[in-house]
């Protein structure tokens, strides 16, 4: 089976699993989706962030935050393991 790699939001979030381990990335650059709402929900400024990450648009950090909504609207259910 082979497994390509998908693009969401308008192509800005990507996930490959040949980048970064396969998790949700920018434009399929080495910067996660995670790593970027790590330094929001520590409250970094998208202007720091741009400063850090230069290769990175504003558009682009708009994205992981849309990602993220919409990753939190799907349904989920718990199970109890042994």
């Amino acid at each position: 089976m082979t497994i390509h790699a998908t693009q969401f939001v308008s192509g800005r979030i990507t996930i490959d699993p040949d980048i970064c381990n396969g998790k949700p990335t920018i434009r399929g650059k080495r910067v996660t989706v995670q790593t970027i709402l790590e330094f929001l929900s520590s409250g970094e400024s998208e202007k720091v962030i741009l400063h850090q990450y230069p290769s990175l648009e504003a558009d682009d950090i708009h994205a992981c935050l849309n990602f993220a909504s919409q990753l939190m609207g799907h349904k989920y259910v718990l199970k109890d393991i042994a």
